[in-house]
């Protein structure tokens, strides 16, 4: 062998050798190929044990089943009682050291959630569920514990504050909670190794990821009781909650723009409540010459979420220094603002567009109207004069018979027809007016008929829900509530009997969820509770399974178990 072969040998074993070490020596990656990853990491190791005694260790320990997103990991690190300082986390592979900042405390149960928010390191899938665990610096593990279900459009990653013995007077704003969890996918949640006590526990949903409840910002649920845990009961697991905005502001008024000459868009800080505005409380005022004008239309139209329309049938003059002023604004919350004004920003473009429908309810040609509980309702883009629909507006059957109806303003871009007698089964019907009686403030209207059909349900066609519970008290107004989960406001309510047994009739077949309300206020909706001062919420509890109700066949046997902790 020569000396250049030799030399070149030496160089590919070299390289060979180099990669190897470096291989060993850098972050380990998933493999590629394959079909896509979609299950999320889980812990598969653990140190210490749960339910460990005695432990006078620096740090634990996580062995994941796949490669972590390392940043996903720290954030979702939560230890009660809390310790100060910030954790170092030390890495290899799958697996990981979680260093404490300090000292733990002699004779104390230390709890540990993992939270959702960890994902795996290709493919960002999360944990399907907290993982916790929980051991102790004395000799004994406290094993009191408290569950429940955030009920949420997306509740996973809500955190969970616990406070223990907490004061009246309490505020989660600026107190820090005994003990952290953070719900499941599912909204599921569940406190392990708590200490005897009554425990205050909210639900926080953080617009920042800062462990900090951050009102008008996050969204909070309250539970409807304080648990308390002593030896005669350890654990609790109805605690369930809706979550919500908790709003203590009243609203403002941030800007207004006419659109063209005749409308103005007015935008809010807040949604206000519907039942509480009218023009009457509206003026556009001229600094100048002091001209007032009164608006003629106020509505939603297709404005978007804090804004609606006005629109005024006067003319603004471009040299005005205009402002709108407002008096009584109420937000949804009951809030007020007794006044407020902004500047107008003013236009003279001509408005040429006719008033068009943007939604009907039940849509056109709908085949389930009820005949016995009959109402549609038509809303338009525009604000319109409904005075003289109620004279030409015509309800008939197929054989041209009438049915005289009542017509109801919602806003002035939106109303309600009903009719006056109860229609007929399993019939098709026609409402028809000329559309020249829904004039917009500029005066457009389009001449032609509109003609909206329906049919009507036949008796058989109906269905329902009957059956018997288990564990309601009957002492708290029990309600039982079957909302629809596939159209809006399709809800019905009845009461639970002195025997437990229920009945649902005449229902419009679909997907239902049946929720069980002890209805304090009797007004057939979830009361959502307070935190300061601390007031609870209503006690509810949703049956596990969705419902599919058929035509012509309704559930007589339904089983609903009430029972809770």
């Amino acid at each position: 062998m020569d000396k250049g072969e030799t030399e070149m040998k030496f160089h590919i074993y070299i390289t060979v050798l180099t990669a190897l070490l470096l291989a060993g020596c850098a972050n380990q990656l998933p493999p590629g190929g394959g079909e896509v990853d979609a299950t999320g990491p889980e812990i598969i190791e653990l140190y210490p044990k749960n339910g460990t005694t005695g432990f006078t260790g620096e740090f634990f320990e996580l062995t994941f089943s796949e490669y972590i997103d390392k940043r996903s990991l720290k954030d979702a690190i939560f230890i009660s009682p809390g310790v100060q300082g910030e954790l170092e986390l030390d890495w290899s592979g799958k697996s990981v050291r979680v260093y404490f900042p300090e000292k733990l405390i002699d004779s104390i149960t230390y709890t540990v959630s993992i939270g959702t928010d960890v994902t795996d390191f290709n493919n960002r899938n999360r944990m399907a569920q907290s993982f916790i665990f929980a051991f102790s610096t004395g000799d004994k593990i406290d094993n009191f514990t408290a569950g429940g279900k955030i009920y949420a459009e997306k509740p996973s990653g809500t955190l969970l504050f616990a406070y223990r013995n907490a004061s009246d007077t309490l505020n989660p704003v600026t107190a820090k909670p005994d003990y952290i969890s953070q719900a499941g996918t599912k909204g599921e949640f569940l406190f392990t190794g708590l200490a005897s006590g009554r425990y205050r526990i909210f639900a926080v949903n953080e617009d920042i990821k800062d462990k900090i409840y951050d009102p008008e910002k996050d969204k909070i649920g309250v539970p409807h009781i304080e648990p308390l845990l002593s030896e005669k009961d350890t654990g609790y697991t109805g605690l369930n909650m809706v979550l919500y905005t908790e709003d203590k502001t009243s609203p403002k008024l941030l800007s207004a723009s006419m659109l063209d000459k005749n409308h103005i868009l007015l935008t809010l800080s807040e949604n206000l409540d519907p039942e509480k505005l009218s023009t009457s409380q509206f003026r556009l005022t001229d600094s100048a010459s002091q001209q007032t004008l009164v608006p003629l239309y106020l509505y939603k139209g297709r404005s978007k979420n804090a804004e609606f329309f006005l629109a005024i049938n006067d003319s603004v003059s471009m040299a005005g220094n205009y402002y709108v002023n407002v008096s009584d604004l109420t937000d949804e919350n009951q809030n007020i603002n007794s006044s407020d004004a902004v500047s107008l920003t003013v236009s003279d473009r001509p408005d040429t567009n006719k008033p068009v429908f943007i939604s009907v309810d039940p849509p056109y040609n709908s085949r389930n109207v009820d005949y016995l509980n009959a109402e549609f309702t038509f809303a338009l883009d525009d604000g319109v004069s409904i005075e003289g629909l109620q004279r030409e507006l015509v309800l008939t059957d197929t054989l041209k018979n009438r049915v005289e109806t009542q017509i109801i303003r919602k806003d002035d871009a939106s109303f309600r027809v009903i009719p006056k007698s109860v229609l007929k089964a399993g019939t098709d019907y026609f409402i028809s007016f000329n559309l020249k009686f829904l004039q917009d403030a500029a005066g457009n209207f389009t001449d032609s008929v509109y003609v909206y059909r329906f049919k009507t349900l036949s008796e058989l066609d109906f269905t329902g829900l009957s059956g018997t519970t288990s564990g309601v008290r009957k002492k708290n107004n029990p309600r039982l509530i079957l909302e629809s989960s596939e159209r809006r406001q399709l809800r019905y309510i009845t009461s639970v009997e002195e025997n437990g047994t229920f009945d649902f009739k005449r229902v419009l077949p679909g997907k239902y969820n049946l929720m069980l309300l002890y209805d304090r206020n009797d007004d057939g909706k979830i009361t959502s509770g307070v935190t300061v001062p601390f007031s609870p919420s209503e006690e509810f509890l949703f049956h596990p399974d969705e419902i599919n109700l058929i035509p012509r066949w309704a559930v007589l046997d339904f089983f609903f178990n009430a029972e809770s902790d």
